[in-house]
């Protein structure tokens, strides 16, 4: 059924994913890069987790607008949250310049899909607390204690924290759907050294935020449920797909007769110079998810 969804919404995908499986087998060097992969996003869903949020889902859009002859764009404001533990660049502390490049980065990935992010220097603050900094992953007190203290705004806000995060996350951030039951903890929480411009080898271009945000506003990975069968991430025209994606390689599929992987999609987890655009079908559910629980 997943397949047949796929390709009969094929000629809606605008990125090329005709690929092969990738041949070469796992060296050290790329056992290291899959293994980082694996623990990239902290939005990993279970299946039966998801099953039950698109139940819902399937019927509280039932109750919303019809969104497709909208013209008007759909304006996201943006509070940006800088936690740093030193005054360096290295710990996290990031200029206007930097947070500036970061927003058109960001709107330069989502352009064209009705999305346009908005900020002012006025919208950012600094914060120095070194427990944020380290310990801000998804669930800890210290999540909670940062975002029960800054905060911003209401459903249609975006609040963007930066911080240290160790292990080899990279971000996380919370689902439109949960927002009237988790106000305060709403946004995205990333590392601050992939910021468009930062220091980190080969997530620097600032897509970690895209695929962020893209949480955000209700998109799975493309992996979702690491199988080749089901719905996978409830998107029509993007493949069935097992793994993510490590590195950057030339060619991968991970499930047969799908056309290819979505190596190039910003929900899978290659290197951000991989990372090249989201789908129509995307898109779509993005302006849906933001209409419906943000009341973009």
């Amino acid at each position: 059924m997943r397949v047949m969804h796929f390709l009969a919404a094929l000629s809606l995908f605008f990125l090329n994913c005709s690929y092969t499986v990738l041949g070469a087998p796992l060296g050290a060097s790329d056992a290291a890069v899959a293994e980082a992969a694996e623990s990239r996003c902290g939005n990993e869903v279970a299946p039966a987790e998801v099953a039950a949020i698109e139940a819902r889902v399937t019927q509280d859009f039932k109750k919303a607008a019809d969104i497709t002859k909208r013209a008007d764009p759909f304006v996201v404001n943006v509070a940006w949250h800088v936690i740093y533990t030193d005054k360096t660049t290295a710990g996290g502390y990031l200029s206007n310049e930097l947070v500036s490049g970061s927003m058109l980065a960001l709107n330069d990935h989502y352009r064209g899909s009705g999305f346009t992010f908005k900020y002012s220097l006025g919208n950012i603050t600094r914060t120095h607390n070194d427990d944020w900094f380290k310990n801000a992953r998804k669930g800890t007190r210290a999540e909670s204690a940062m975002k029960n203290s800054l905060a911003r705004g209401d459903s249609k806000v975006l609040n963007i924290y930066s911080v240290g995060l160790t292990g080899g996350l990279l971000g996380y951030a919370t689902f439109p759907w949960d927002y009237a039951t988790n106000q305060k903890l709403d946004g995205v929480v990333f590392l601050h050294s992939t910021i468009a411009g930062g220091s980190m080898a080969n997530y620097n271009q600032g897509k970690t935020l895209t695929h962020e945000v893209g949480h955000w506003l209700g998109l799975y990975h493309v992996f979702q449920g690491r199988s080749c069968t089901g719905y996978g991430d409830y998107v029509a025209d993007t493949p069935p797909q097992k793994t993510p994606t490590s590195g950057c390689p030339p060619s991968k599929s991970s499930c047969p007769n799908n056309g290819g992987d979505s190596i190039h999609n910003f929900m899978d987890y290659s290197y951000d110079r991989c990372l090249l655009g989201f789908t129509y079908g995307q898109k779509e559910r993005a302006r849906k998810m933001a209409s419906f629980y943000r009341g973009i």
